[in-house]
């Protein structure tokens, strides 16, 4: 149960005077929730300024600068309404001075009675807003305040500007986050007394005041003291919530997995090559974690190509031998499947059954391979999430592998837990994650990273090329092909819209068709499963050998003779999510190519970006850079579930924050497991106030 402390914060946006149903729907999607009634006032509170502007800049009317924001006080001299009838597009003018020159403020389809009432002719008034000069005369138009002298005190001289969205006014918003700021209650201290003391933090209520109501620019940084003490509260919610979820996973007693290693070297036996050192490392560390008493919960690393699956394998392999049978679970239907054609090749050679199941696989298919599944003689199972619904039973199963962990939340791993099936867990990433974001994603999780690459890559020439050439790229494709080499295309829309100039897929495989006279392939998120395998099948077969694509192609797809990488837009992308484009080329033998298509000019960061990419392969540097320049929000791609999308804390800017919240967390939890006593509970609170109610729910499972 939600403390009662909270239930005003938990209150409907709707509920706050003046928020109808029109304001609370912009609310909604301002602070990206799914509709109004689950927009609560604790969003409004978490929605941070990002700039202030300072009114506090009075320099004269003939000192202003133009575009700066300044406040003048002036005398009212007169008013200048359009000419009748009245042209509606005329302006209305008022014109004012000061003992430095004359100021005219221009007002479009204003009401002069209106305007009459607030500006009187010879009246002492207090304007702000931003001034432009035309032909030597000032004028400022629509300014943001006005006030008769008399009534100064209500001129805000510092004041929050928020991220904002269409059709939503910054006085509406300020209004609304007043309301919410007025519900604050007094909160129960969840922070030690020596660390509060230590870091300069104030308390809860008295640091979302502070944020909402900054003095001056230094009160938006990173720094201010509000920011870290909200920074660190939001830390802690989710190292606790990680830190519970471990605990309840640690209490399951793991089974112990100890075998031979003879199915294993079956395996390895059929390969052209032997392991890399860091495999190897891996596969050690995955062994010994498996045959311990605790269950082992382990994050791989590896960049693209470095070879998880043959790890991952061998982690199966083993608890196969052991008796058991092992899941691996992927993000998508092609993959999944991608995932089946390479590991049943090399298990069947070894005498292992490997079943494929996906949303897709319905009917009598569907009834067979879960009997097979629930009677054993399926050993190793591949699949998408349908692995863990209701209707699907394992005999024993000791091993969950799950494949691109940014792309499922903590809460699907635990719904194998919830299923009273505590198998070991391997979670893979082909996205490097620098160490601060693996805390923040995952808590104290055991890291093993694979740093080579396979034997036989070759490295990627990357080049980055302005959208104007794209003739002479096209020209390099189509001679690429009559040598019969293979080609992806990435485009980041599926189709254009009006409001966006990016190339869409379907528009770019038009044209493309049309210039180059072949069969094109095209693969996008909104074709039905069937469509996307038949496409990536013909282009895997060579019916197809350009193959124009949305970023669906990003993880996993494995065409070893595709050489070269068209990416069009590609300051729009991540670095994180361009080098995971790259690495779908180069798997094979061949020499490949990736080419950057950029649209100009580059802001200074896109041209960082961009020359990190192209002097670069190393996946984890790339991921530490892409951190730097772009914050952890974007780094996994889009902002999936799973990934901590924070809402105050920066990754960049609060890293020391995060190590001292995972170690609070840890202390937390050594002391006080279920959170009964006087911190703990005030800890619940703090849970609630992030949402992390998940995590509570853990503590009542027991």
């Amino acid at each position: 149960m939600r403390p009662a402390i909270l239930d005003p914060l938990f209150a409907s946006v709707s509920t706050l005077a003046g928020v109808g149903p029109k304001l609370a729907d912009l609310l909604a999607k301002l602070l990206s929730r799914e509709s109004a009634d689950d927009t609560r006032v604790i969003d409004l509170l978490f929605h941070a300024p990002s700039n202030v502007i300072d009114r506090r800049n009075r320099p004269g009317i003939a000192l202003a600068s133009p575009g700066a924001i300044v406040t003048i006080q002036g005398r009212v001299d007169r008013h200048q309404p359009p000419p009748p009838p009245g042209n509606r597009n005329a302006p209305y003018r008022v014109f004012l001075h000061d003992e430095t020159g004359e100021l005219a403020l221009t007002f479009f389809r204003a009401k002069g009675d209106w305007l009459s009432k607030a500006l009187p002719v010879d009246e002492e008034v207090l304007v702000s807003g931003k001034v432009d000069w035309f032909n030597g005369r000032a004028s400022m138009v629509h300014p943001d305040f006005m006030v008769k002298l008399s009534e100064a005190e209500n001129l805000p001289l510092v004041e929050a500007v928020y991220p904002m969205t269409a059709g939503l006014s910054p006085k509406v918003l300020r209004r609304a986050i007043e309301g919410g700021l007025s519900k604050l209650p007094v909160f129960p201290e969840w922070i030690d007394e020596t660390l509060k003391t230590r870091q300069g933090f104030g308390d809860v209520a008295s640091s979302f005041r502070e944020l909402h109501d900054p003095r001056d620019s230094a009160d938006i940084e990173p720094q201010a003291p509000a920011r870290r003490r909200l920074a660190y509260d939001e830390f802690l919610a989710g190292q606790l919530s990680l830190a519970l979820v471990r605990q309840r996973l640690r209490k399951v007693a793991g089974q112990p997995i100890r075998a031979k290693g003879d199915i294993a070297a079956k395996i390895l036996s059929q390969l052209p090559f032997s392991l890399t050192a860091s495999q190897s490392a891996a596969v050690k560390d995955i062994l010994t974690d498996m045959a311990g008493e605790d269950r082992m919960l382990r994050l791989l690393q590896g960049d693209v190509g470095a070879g998880k699956t043959l790890v991952a394998l061998m982690a199966m392999a083993t608890a196969v031998e052991a008796g058991g049978q092992a899941v691996l679970m992927a993000p998508t239907e092609i993959l999944a499947r991608q995932h089946y054609a390479t590991i049943s090749k090399l298990a069947q050679a070894a005498g292992i059954t490997v079943e494929v199941l996906t949303g897709r696989t319905k009917g009598k298919e569907r009834r067979e391979i879960e009997e097979r599944i629930a009677s054993g003689e399926a050993q190793i199972v591949i699949g998408t999430h349908a692995l863990f619904q209701d209707s699907v039973a394992y005999k024993n199963l000791v091993l969950a592998v799950v494949d691109e962990q940014h792309r499922f939340g903590v809460h699907q791993r635990l719904r194998l837990t919830a299923k009273g099936i505590t198998p070991h867990m391997l979670v893979m990433t082909a996205t490097p994650i620098p160490r601060t974001l693996v805390l923040a994603a995952f808590g104290d999780m055991d890291v093993s990273k694979l740093t080579e690459k396979p034997a036989g890559r070759k490295p990627i020439q990357t080049v980055t090329i302005p959208t104007e050439r794209i003739g002479d790229i096209v020209e390099r494709l189509r001679a690429a092909l009559k040598e019969g080499k293979k080609a992806y295309w990435i485009c980041p829309l599926v189709e254009e819209t009006e409001e966006s100039d990016l190339m869409s897929a379907e528009e770019r495989h038009a044209v493309l068709s049309q210039m180059l006279g072949v069969n094109i392939g095209l693969i996008h998120g909104r074709m039905s499963g069937p469509e996307k395998d038949a496409s990536m099948l013909a282009f895997k077969n060579g019916e197809t050998r350009l193959l124009v694509a949305t970023t669906v192609v990003e993880v996993g797809v494995d065409v070893p003779d595709a050489t070269i990488m068209v990416i069009e837009h590609a300051e729009r992308f991540g670095l994180a999510q361009l080098h995971q484009l790259r690495g779908r080329v180069g798997r094979g033998d061949e020499a490949s190519t990736c080419i950057l298509l950029y649209k100009g000019p580059l802001s200074e960061n896109g041209r960082a970006r961009l020359s990190i990419l192209r002097d670069s392969e190393d996946g984890f540097l790339i991921a530490e850079e892409d951190l730097k320049l772009r914050g952890e929000g974007e780094l996994l791609g889009t902002r999936q579930s799973g990934t901590p999308g924070f809402r105050i804390a920066s990754l960049e800017a609060h890293a020391d924050l995060l190590e001292i919240a995972r170690k609070d967390a840890a202390y937390v939890i050594e002391r006080d497991p279920e959170l009964t006593g006087p911190r703990g509970n005030a800890l619940r609170t703090l849970l609630y106030l992030h949402r992390r109610d998940e995590a509570i729910r853990f503590l009542h499972a027991g």
